[in-house]
């Protein structure tokens, strides 16, 4: 369908997904027949299709793709095999070889969301007259490429988050890190107001960044001609996970199905920055 393409998998990103997927092993069938397993292609295509579009899962055989009861399926086998954390590696890996991680300047906020089904990880959202909720508090480098994130429960406060974010770096974003504090280099990590707590900065000065926390109203006034703002690339990022709908509302229950899609979404970004800058 026309109306789908833009939403499917490109056959360049197919190239660097598809050795991630895990090897199906066909199980025994009592009558010795088994109806034909739909290829890994057409289902990652239908689990990205729900991920961009935010439609229900039921939803997806309409379109053509394939069943919304396989890309479901699919989609809770591959959580369980850790593949979408994997994927958001590789990309982070892709992105270091290419482009290179900048980690000189670092940014880190939270984000809230409904999430009107509850589950694990949720909380009355201060925000929302203390409807359910979910906080995704999300660390980018320099240019704004994921490189950390965790879920939590609206009513999380961001500082409690600081060290779970901090530690969440795949591991080729990690690695990345390392090499860049090994070679003296300052990683400056800009955070709002509502970091500004010493055990904030304690927790930061302990993986070695250098805390730059500044209330809005103080970067305006302070702000001289040719100075570059850092910290509105996490804010951005932000931005661009809302652009895959099914992350705007948390309609997962399970907080592994939710956090795979947002793995998913950033390897989905990391690899865009990749090809396209």
């Amino acid at each position: 369908m026309a109306t789908t393409q833009e939403f499917r998998i490109s056959d360049t990103l197919w190239e660097r997904l598809s050795p991630k997927l895990p090897v199906h092993v066909p199980k025994a069938h009592p009558l010795g027949c088994h109806k034909r397993r739909v290829p890994d292609r057409q289902v990652l295509d239908g689990i990205f299709f729900v991920l961009r579009t935010g439609c229900q899962w039921k939803a997806l055989s309409a379109t053509g793709i394939c069943s919304g009861s396989t890309a479901h399926a699919r989609f809770q086998e591959w959580v369980q095999a850790g593949v979408f954390a994997q994927l958001w590696d590789v990309a982070l890996q892709d992105y270091e070889d290419l482009i290179g991680l900048d980690f000189d300047w670092m940014a880190l906020d939270g984000s809230l969301h409904k999430a009107p089904l509850g589950g694990k990880k949720t909380g009355p959202n201060p925000t929302d007259r203390g409807k359910g909720g979910v906080k995704r508090s999300l660390l980018t480098e320099a240019q704004g490429i994921p490189v950390g994130l965790v879920v939590e429960g609206a009513n999380r406060h961001d500082m409690k988050l600081t060290e779970s974010t901090l530690t969440s770096l795949p591991p080729a974003a990690e690695a990345a890190r390392q090499t860049h504090l090994a070679s003296g280099a300052a990683q400056g990590l800009c955070l709002d107001a509502g970091y500004d707590y010493a055990q904030v900065r304690e927790v930061v000065a302990t993986f070695g960044y250098t805390a730059h926390i500044r209330p809005r109203g103080e970067e305006v006034q302070a702000k001289r001609a040719g100075q570059k703002a850092r910290r509105w690339v996490v804010e951005r990022t932000h931005s661009w996970l809302n652009r895959f709908r099914h992350l705007l509302i948390r309609w997962a229950k399970k907080p592994g199905n939710y956090l795979a899609m947002l793995h998913f979404a950033c390897a989905r970004i990391t690899w865009y920055k990749c090809l396209f800058g």
